[in-house]
């Protein structure tokens, strides 16, 4: 069976990789960036400080903060009007999963025109994006370097799951001096989405020996660094291992695709505008518990990369034990025990389910659910 491996041009990775970037992007001939972030990192100072680091290379900027947690039609379009407004002939994502989604759904409108729901699916677009360089400052969605782009339609309640080799960066940016300042809960819940990224390529049935190197390697990172990372902020090698971690989980999901927990979690954003690593975190076991009857074998190499010996159990039990270890993971690092607790409401459960059927992350989940079993998983993770 052939294969397609999709991944940015370039890719800067490590501590001053960030003042790398800014000569590369120089040296695209680029004049006028549109820097697309959030409200906290433009109160903090550090889309400024971006700014500030292309007025050194002679580039021009113009700022737009309006990209929300779980980004929303609304934002890719008035992103789109300061677009116009600026001239600018090149983006700048600056920050998490939020704006690099949001950045990813203007440049895709810039070019290809028409709404940003017309691209929804896989490869509907017919041109590339304009030019996107895209800045993390987390260690876990992966959108940096990733083809998916996911916005919420507030008028569906849903997220749009957006698969199109066109939404692929230029150029990605991973510099972990800028996520030493995220707080604990965001750390632990961008890295558990990072560990649900790897873990659901690695059970993917589009995997490849590819994927799964990058995967296996991901969840080992991210078992021995994240509890540090969420523990001491400060602690540069926990942060910078997370930074690789996140990119592994990211090149492995990006052509591996993702499962039924990426399914139900754009359910839950688009339906009660949650955290989406948080739900990611809770559902992942109850899935992978939904699984293992079919890929009892893959969550053994899980667990074996969780770093726990499963010499002597069989693929089964070693199964149980990486799901174990996921809930403990979890746990440690604060993440919710239930759906509950985060508002999530048991008559809703139904319509979050049938969505959840139509989302293109489910797709390549191991074992295919009907929409009954899928409502069982998300009673269960109650």
């Amino acid at each position: 069976m052939s294969s397609t491996f999709f991944i940015p041009s370039v890719n800067m990775m490590g501590i001053g990789s960030l003042d790398e970037a800014m000569d590369a992007i120089r040296k695209y001939g680029f004049r006028h960036a549109l820097i697309v972030t959030d409200a906290g990192l433009a109160k903090a100072g550090i889309a400024d400080n971006v700014a500030k680091l292309l007025s050194a290379q002679d580039i021009n900027a113009t700022i737009f903060d309006g990209a929300k947690p779980n980004p929303t039609v609304g934002n890719v379009e008035k992103g789109l009007e300061q677009l116009k407004l600026s001239r600018a002939d090149f983006i700048i994502s600056l920050g998490g999963g939020s704006p690099h989604d949001c950045a990813k759904g203007i440049a895709l409108c810039a070019t290809n025109g028409g709404h940003i729901s017309d691209y929804e699916g896989v490869d509907q677009s017919a041109k590339p994006q304009m030019p996107l360089i895209a800045i993390n400052t987390t260690a876990g969605t992966a959108s940096e370097m990733t083809r998916f782009c996911i916005i919420t339609d507030e008028t569906r309640h849903v997220k749009m799951a957006i698969v199109d080799r066109n939404v692929t960066p230029l150029l990605s940016v991973n510099d972990p001096s800028l996520m030493a300042g995220m707080p604990k809960g965001l750390t632990a819940a961008t890295g558990m989405d990072a560990l649900t990224h790897a873990i659901e390529a690695y059970v993917s049935t589009a995997a490849t020996p590819i994927t799964d190197a990058c995967a296996l390697k991901a969840v080992e990172l991210i078992s021995a660094n994240l509890r540090d990372a969420v523990t001491d902020g400060s602690n540069m090698q926990a942060r910078e291992n997370m930074a690789y971690a996140q990119f592994l989980a990211g090149m492995a999901f990006n052509n591996a695709s993702l499962g039924y927990v990426h399914a139900m979690a754009h359910q839950l954003g688009g339906f009660y505008d949650l955290p989406h690593g948080v739900c990611n975190a809770i559902l992942l076991p109850h899935v992978e518990s939904f699984n293992a009857s079919v890929c009892p074998v893959r969550l053994n190499d899980v667990a074996k990369a969780m770093g726990l010996d499963t010499q002597h159990l069989d693929h089964e039990q070693g199964a149980a034990v990486a799901i174990a270890a996921i809930r403990k993971l979890s746990s440690d690092v604060g993440i919710p025990s239930g759906l509950a607790e985060l508002g999530v409401k048991a008559d809703d459960i139904p319509t979050l389910a049938a969505n959840a059927m139509k989302d293109a992350c489910g797709f390549t989940n191991p074992r295919p659910a009907e929409q009954a079993q899928i409502e069982e998983i998300f009673h269960a993770a109650m």
